[in-house]
């Protein structure tokens, strides 16, 4: 029997690929929106960024990594101490436009510190990076970075508490996903949540029609998202361009957001460990002898970060990082083909700009998007784990032990009870930066003298 699954390099027919591409935005989605709504960024700008930047990112990585860029949520914390300290506040959830320029001088500028970092493992080596981060740091970081999103997950499959028929629908969603996933096979199989997205929306319908406007679960497009639109045709009712600004020279948004592009670089090194296990693992099971060196594209992977946080700060979109969510999709379908991922792009880019289209996806019940998350989140910090098993990574080890137990309990600890962040000496430090960042810094203090004690062992074996 044929196996399914599509690598990097590989292009599915037209009709599938249009249908793996929208998946993949309707998984995006949430967290790039949420993350505007969040920030009082400009939705449809957002969106945009996300595509344009994906599009960017994959021409400067060769077309060899599958990876979409979106919108990150380790600079929340960062943007919105920076617009109050400035005096700004959000009209209607959106920022004055003033606010978004100031804060767009720093992201450009966090970009810096990925490109730097591409640029150091290029020319250290990977060596350097395996050693700062290893597989003791990279899996538990990609399973905090699931599970600190699993609050964020059930919030929306369930807003405040929920009721019945909310948990019906996301509950449903899940299930429906999950079947798909594990029943369905060949093509119908590599859509599970798509499918799992339009049997979430036909249940929430059905609950609507039967119930009344009250179990009403579908949103609408709030008008203040049309307000700020660079131009509209006619009303904007069908097309509107997203509300394009330049940033403005501020060195308190470079302090303020610069550090932070620290924490997405574990995060992104993370992914890409992901997807080599994954790809590669979808290679042997077609026959295919074709090794694809993921982990050996590591310094463009950062670089490019670097290059799209600069892409997204000049049109107004918050700063980013490639997606664990879509890597979870792709982990899931076995589609890791490129052109679906440019297909995404431009399909995003083209939501953005069409009313009727950001309103469709837009208003996708809430609870089908939480029922999505669960299996989403839960299949990255699924991930970190996998990280850990094919890595060989020794579960014995004092040392190994330590630096896992640390960044798991910190990651988890500041997200659920300091609310994601916690003040250290004035800093505002994220849960999965702080945890990561002491990770590392764990790790090389408890390897120290490692190698004189392994050089030690090797020879009294010899010895004997």
């Amino acid at each position: 029997m044929k196996k399914m699954g599509y690598l990097p390099d590989e292009r599915p027919s037209a009709g599938r690929l249009l249908l793996y591409a929208i998946q993949q935005v309707i998984v995006m989605f949430p967290a790039t929106v949420t993350v505007a709504l969040i920030t009082g960024f400009q939705v449809s700008t957002t969106i945009f960024a996300s595509g344009l930047a994906t599009i960017c990112f994959t021409l400067i990585t060769g077309r060899k990594l599958p990876l979409y860029y979106g919108s990150s949520f380790a600079y929340l914390s960062a943007i919105s101490g920076l617009v109050a300290a400035q005096g700004y506040s959000t009209v209607n959830g959106i920022l004055p436009t003033e606010a978004i320029q100031i804060a767009q001088f720093g992201i450009i500028l966090s970009g810096v510190v990925s490109i730097a970092a591409g640029l150091v493992v290029r020319f250290i080596g990977r060596e350097a990076v395996e050693k700062i981060l290893p597989p003791c740091v990279t899996g538990p970081v990609a399973m905090i970075i699931g599970l600190t999103l699993a609050g964020n997950a059930l919030s929306d499959a369930a807003p405040n508490g929920g009721t019945n028929w909310i948990w019906v629908v996301s509950l449903v969603t899940l299930l429906a996903t999950v079947f798909f996933s594990r029943y369905c096979k060949g093509f119908i199989g590599q859509l599970p949540l798509l499918l799992g997205a339009v049997v979430g929306c036909v249940v929430a319908f059905l609950i609507w029609q039967i119930g009344g406007p009250e179990l009403n679960l579908f949103r609408s497009l709030p008008a203040e998202a049309l307000a700020a639109s660079s131009w509209k045709l006619g009303d904007g009712s069908i097309f509107a361009l997203p509300a394009f600004s330049l940033p403005k020279v501020s060195w308190p948004a470079v302090a303020a957001i610069m550090p932070i592009a620290i924490a997405t670089i574990p995060e992104s090194t993370a992914h890409v460990y992901q997807l080599d296990i994954y790809v590669n693992d979808v290679a042997k099971e077609k026959g295919v002898d074709k090794k694809y060196d993921m982990v050996g594209l590591l310094p463009r992977n950062l670089i490019g970060d670097g290059i799209c946080d600069m892409i997204a700060g000049v049109i107004g979109g918050p700063a980013g990082t490639n997606y664990g969510e879509n890597i979870s999709t792709m982990a899931i379908t076995r589609v890791f083909s490129v052109p679906v991922l440019i297909v995404a792009a431009i399909i995003a880019m083209l939501v953005s700009c069409f009313t009727p289209l950001i309103g469709v996806i837009y208003g996708i019940p809430l609870a089908v998007i939480g029922g999505l998350e669960i299996y989403l989140f839960g299949a990255i910090a699924a991930q970190g784990i996998a990280i850990l098993i094919d890595k060989k990574c020794d579960m014995f080890s004092a040392k190994n032990i330590s630096v896992i137990a640390c960044i798991m309990v910190f990651g988890l600890g500041i997200n659920y009870v300091y609310g994601g962040t916690v003040d250290f000496f004035g800093l505002n430090v994220p849960a999965v930066a702080g945890a990561a960042i002491f990770g590392i810094v764990l790790n090389l203090l408890l390897s120290i003298g490692e190698k004189r004690k392994k050089k030690a062992a090797a020879e009294v074996e010899t010895e004997e």
